[in-house]
Order: structure tokens, then C-alpha cells, then sequence
């Protein structure tokens, strides 16, 4: 079984040939879209079913959270809330806000769906700490506890539409003010008050989460390396002490935060291999198809000469977890689902919020 770990983004709004040869090729496992990706619905849905007819097995992915991370917004996809919305509106009414939590997360899913996309990178498990602008309101509350709960909720609507889930940032990017596109990110707590707060939640939802995606934060009193290229977090804490058993994704590894390794600046090739070394199952390389994509090419070439050279070695577990998150059951088009009574009753609660 060939392990396909890369997840890659074309530049346009339809394939063209340098695209298809490169999510052809058996290293790439997926494909993430964009805003650039995007004009309207049906154009949307003939990219996706053009993907699909190249590759079936191919994971289509989106940064799709609802509030300031939504990559499709018109031709009738619903503006959903900030996850923080949720988080007030549990203060007011926690029963009323694990519904609405539910709603948005079939809402969210099946309108992707709809339109073809497999998977979405949400929901944030990251707390509410307050100093971080780039987690803010796409945090549902400062407490652990009710992070958990409305995470749960949004999971089982992602799961009611047929699509899986990712918690992110591991272990957590809130505390930090630092935002890891731009910059590395260090958080100095030790390993205790981290499990005991940002992580706890990976804990309580071990079971119900299909994926995890790694913060590009370094925790020094734990490890030098970000929490992505950490053997520890993502082997030893992840794996061993939280029992996680599902996939492991890198956070873009074209953001600034991800191009350092023990103190030097390191190549995509270098990155990847790190990553998959230190346990992730899938790496991303976002917006790297712009300018004639060679950073892909690079890296697709880079995994291929290390296959070959023995420096990584495909993990048929990792293959298995990136196909679990394959959608199972087939999806309403937009037609049907618009008269869907579940998803009119979803709806009605989102808009209310």
C-alpha cells in the first residue's frame, strides 16, 4: 500500500494539466481549497467532480470554520458564526447552544458536501485565552470544559452530514499571542498545566475525533521543536497518553513558523520528512501551486528521493487514516438538501444565533 502524504492546492478555478499530473502523482493524498478557488456553486462542484473523476480516492479539504475562516460565503452558502458566538451562547443557555452547535456543523458539511468537498478543518480546540488575535473568536470559550461540549456538538453535525472532523491547534495555540504565519510562537508553560487546560480537551474527545492538526507553536520546557516536528507531542503525549488513533496533519507548512527546526532554516523536503518522522500521517503545502508551483514539484521529487534513498519509510497505518476520512455515505445535491427538512430545521437555528 503506497502511503500518500502530501496535500497540495492548485492555483485557478479549474484543472489544468500541470495540476492533474501533479494530484495524479501516487505521494499526493489530497488537495486543500481556497478562496481562489471559488466563483460560485456550480463551478465549485465541476472542480470537485473533475478531481474525483481523475483521482476517486483523492481527500478534497477546505479551511471551512464558519465567522472569519470561510473560504465560500455566496451563491447561497450560509455565513455561519464565530465559534465564539456558540461560546455566548452557552452562558445563556448551554443546553440551547450544544443544538445550535449540532446545527452548524450539519449546515457547515452538508453544503460542502453538496458541492463536492470531502473534509473541513475544524472544529478549534484552542481556549479562549485572550492575548492570541489569530485564534480570537474562532475559539468557543476560555473553559476546557464548555471548549469540549460544543466541539462534541459541531461533531456530530459534521458527522449527521457524512463528514469527518480535525481538532486543532495540538496542543493548543491559544495562549500565545504570536500568530505562526508569521512568526514561531513560544509557549513556556510546562507539560502539567498544558494537559491539565489547552490538551484536555483532546482527552475527553479521543474517541470522537477523526484528526488532529498540529500547532506550529514550540513548547520549550517540553520540546525544542514545534509541536508538529515533536516526536514527543504527537508520539509519546497524542499517541501514547491521550490514546489518539486517528490522523495526524501538520498546520501549513509553508507558514513561517514552520520553516525553522532547531534553530536553522530548513527546506520544504526538510519539513516534510520531519514531520512524518516526528508521527504526522499528512503534511500541507498551502498556496504553493501561485507562481508556476516548483515548491511542489520540489517536494513531491524530495518525498520521491528519500522513498528511494530509505530516509522515509511509508506507513500503511498512516494510508489507512487518511482514507478513513474519505466520506462513506453519498451526499444530497444542493436541490435536495435545500428542501431537506433536517437541514431547514439546522438552518433556522444557525440564523437565529
Amino acid at each position: 500500500m503506497q502511503h500518500a502524504p502530501l496535500i497540495i492546492d492548485i492555483a485557478g478555478k479549474n484543472l489544468t494539466d500541470v495540476d492533474s499530473h501533479r494530484l495524479a502523482n501516487p505521494l499526493v493524498g489530497g488537495m486543500i481549497l481556497f478562496s481562489r478557488n471559488w466563483e460560485n456553486r456550480e463551478q465549485l462542484t465541476q472542480l470537485t467532480a473533475s478531481i474525483k473523476r481523475l483521482r476517486p480516492d483523492l481527500l478534497i479539504c477546505v479551511d471551512h470554520e464558519g465567522g472569519r475562516v470561510q473560504r465560500f460565503r455566496t451563491d447561497g452558502f450560509t455565513h455561519l458564526p464565530s465559534m465564539r458566538a456558540l461560546g455566548e451562547h452557552w452562558m445563556k443557555d448551554a443546553m440551547g447552544a450544544q443544538e445550535a452547535a449540532t446545527a452548524c456543523g450539519y449546515v457547515l458539511a452538508a453544503e460542502l458536501r453538496a458541492c463536492g468537498v470531502d473534509f473541513s478543518f475544524t472544529p478549534v480546540l484552542d481556549l479562549d485565552w485572550g492575548p492570541s488575535g489569530v485564534i480570537g473568536d474562532r475559539a468557543f470559550h476560555a473553559d476546557a470544559r464548555v471548549v469540549t461540549m460544543l466541539a462534541k456538538s459541531v461533531m456530530h453535525g459534521l458527522l449527521r452530514a457524512g463528514m469527518g472532523n480535525c481538532g486543532k491547534h495540538f496542543p493548543g495555540h491559544g495562549f500565545v499571542a504570536a500568530d505562526s504565519h508569521t512568526h514561531l510562537p513560544r509557549d513556556n508553560r510546562g507539560l502539567k498545566p498544558i494537559l491539565a487546560q489547552d490538551a484536555a480537551p483532546y482527552g475527553w474527545l479521543g474517541t470522537a475525533m477523526d484528526a488532529v492538526m498540529a500547532a506550529h507553536v514550540v513548547y520549550p520546557k517540553v520540546d525544542a521543536r514545534p509541536a508538529g516536528y515533536s516526536a514527543r507531542w504527537l508520539q509519546a503525549v497524542l499517541r501514547g497518553r491521550l490514546g489518539f488513533e486517528g490522523a495526524i496533519f501538520t498546520d501549513d507548512l509553508s507558514m513561517e513558523a514552520a520553516r525553522h527546526i532547531d534553530g536553522r532554516t530548513v527546506t520544504p523536503v526538510e519539513a516534510i520528512l520531519a514531520a512524518l518522522t516526528a508521527g504526522c500521517d499528512l503534511v500541507l503545502l498551502c498556496n504553493q501551486s501561485l507562481e508556476g508551483g516548483r515548491v511542489l514539484d520540489d517536494a513531491i521529487e524530495g518525498l520521491a528521493e528519500a522513498l528511494l534513498a530509505g530516509q522515509w519509510n511509508p506507513c500503511n497505518a498512516s494510508e489507512l487514516r487518511r482514507q478513513a476520512l474519505l466520506p462513506r455515505q453519498s451526499a444530497l445535491n444542493w436541490e435536495a438538501l435545500m428542501r431537506s427538512q433536517e437541514y431547514l430545521r439546522s438552518l433556522a437555528l444557525v440564523n437565529g444565533l
